[in-house]
């Protein structure tokens, strides 16, 4: 039976070209970690994760729980990721938390843009403008994996867009199209994440929002582990514990025909 204990939670994500880590105890961050090592994730990842535990002076029995980013993003760092995550949780017995890395771009991203600190958002009971922050990673051929979040002036934070494969025209068609419908209530709009292959069509959308007198926020972000932790603890303290022994990577490789159907599904379900 895994244990569960209040102890330093673990975060690691090898899903884009770098390896991102951090240890986070209550509400503070013990260290974090980013190395580039693209291609040799599987050589590294645990050196990494021993390296940055001895600079924290935790052990494996300190650890309360471990979290990890599980794509989407790049295939083979995907997989070194999870892999390595149950690995450790199946032999420390500890909780296994699943992050998706795009929700950890987008939360990590508005953070650093804001100023706000981890772990909290600012609240302003007397703005009702909500932000939409879309996490990009370049997907080839003119797609990204992406996926859309909402936070609400009272810092509420949900997910309107499932993971998903996306064109970027199409995706900028779409949140602009859906933008329009909430005048009035979307106050800003914020791309976050690797921009270099898709700045024309992020530009679009910013060009599109002037227009709707909504303010799109452009920001280049490499992923950090301390937003998967953050976000780890949050799961964690919601109960949200994942199979030690069956989480896959999300390879999320579907079409937007699928993700709306997909979408569609899941609120039939709920109703």
């Amino acid at each position: 039976m895994t244990k569960f204990n209040e102890g330093p939670l673990l975060a690691f994500d090898t899903s884009t070209a770098a390896f991102a880590a951090a240890i986070l105890a209550k509400d503070n961050i013990l260290g974090d970690m980013q190395s580039l090592a693209e291609r040799n994730h599987s050589v590294h990842v645990i050196t990494h994760v021993k390296q940055l535990m001895e600079q924290c002076g935790v052990t494996a029995s300190d650890i309360g729980a471990i979290a990890v980013g599980s794509g989407p993003g790049s295939y083979t760092g995907m997989r070194i990721a999870v892999a390595a995550a149950k690995t450790l949780a199946w032999v420390w017995d500890k909780p296994l938390i699943s992050i998706s890395s795009l929700e950890a771009i987008a939360y990590g991203g508005w953070h650093h843009a804001t100023g706000a600190s981890f772990g909290a958002v600012a609240k302003d009971e007397a703005d009702s403008g909500l932000d939409w922050i879309l996490p990009i990673m370049d997907a080839r051929r003119g797609q990204v994996y992406t996926s859309g979040y909402a936070l609400s002036a009272q810092g509420e934070w949900s997910c309107f867009a499932a993971d998903g494969v996306r064109l970027m025209h199409d995706w900028v068609d779409r949140i602009a199209g859906e933008a329009a419908e909430r005048q009035g209530q979307l106050k800003r709009i914020w791309i976050v994440g690797d921009l270099t292959l898709h700045a024309e069509e992020a530009e679009r959308l910013k060009s599109l929002g002037e227009e709707m007198g909504v303010q799109v926020h452009l920001l280049s972000y490499e992923l950090e582990g301390r937003a998967v932790a953050w976000l780890g603890r949050i799961r964690l303290h919601e109960g949200k514990i994942a199979d030690t022994h069956g989480l896959t990577p999300n390879y999320t490789q579907l079409a937007e025909a699928e993700v709306n159907l997909r979408a569609k599904q899941q609120g039939e379900a709920k109703s």
